[in-house]
């Protein structure tokens, strides 16, 4: 595994929300952050059917274009009821003509599992996959995840996407009345986040 030594990291992300979770994350560890949309990047279509594919689409693109080390994540809800939907999709399903809304997502998730009568707890997790590519073209690939189920209506204000609606394993609180130094210990980019330290920590 390629160790990550460099001062300066772009995040190939356009969501305010990501970037300051990856921002928080990133503090103790003395390296400056740049977001994608700080650079005026465009967004690359995401054209791949996994996480894995779309998340080093990302990064190869943003590290391409700017000569700096990339970190991209793509990350999305899986419910267990609608089969793991929406998955890989799951900021599609907040597409509108005028940017995303994740209470209409939200919304047509909870929808779905009325319409299957899908049973009580409506079971789901979050998943993220880290991607860090280098200009040379390499990359190392770092997955995490955090169990939970769906609650409805929607509780909290805090976090971003789908937390108002995710309850973790464990918790009575959805990722949305968490404190998001709480959150960002136990949620699904802080699993595979604790993977990608292990770069910027190995000897």
């Amino acid at each position: 595994m390629r160790r990550f030594t460099e001062k300066r990291l772009l995040v190939a992300t356009h969501n305010k929300g990501k970037l300051a979770e990856m921002r928080a994350l990133l503090a103790p560890y003395g390296v400056e952050v740049v977001g994608a949309g700080e650079m005026n990047l465009p967004e690359p279509p995401e054209t791949e059917t996994t996480f894995v594919g779309n998340a080093r689409i990302k990064a190869h693109a943003a590290a391409k274009a700017t000569g700096l080390p990339a970190l991209s994540d793509d990350s999305g809800i899986e419910v267990d009821a609608l089969g793991g939907a929406p998955g890989v999709y799951t900021a599609d399903w907040a597409e509108t003509p005028n940017g995303r809304d994740f209470v209409m997502a939200m919304e047509r998730t909870w929808a779905e599992c009325e319409k299957l009568n899908a049973p009580l707890p409506r079971t789901a997790r979050f998943r993220s996959t880290l991607v860090l590519a280098w200009p040379d073209g390499h990359d190392e690939v770092f997955e995490g995840s955090a169990e939970g189920q769906l609650v409805w209506p929607m509780r909290g204000v805090q976090g971003h996407g789908y937390d108002p609606m995710f309850q973790p394993e464990g918790y009575a609180i959805t990722f949305a009345e968490m404190d998001p130094a709480k959150k960002n210990e136990i949620s699904h980019r802080a699993d595979a986040f604790r993977k990608f330290v292990k770069v910027m920590e190995a000897e």
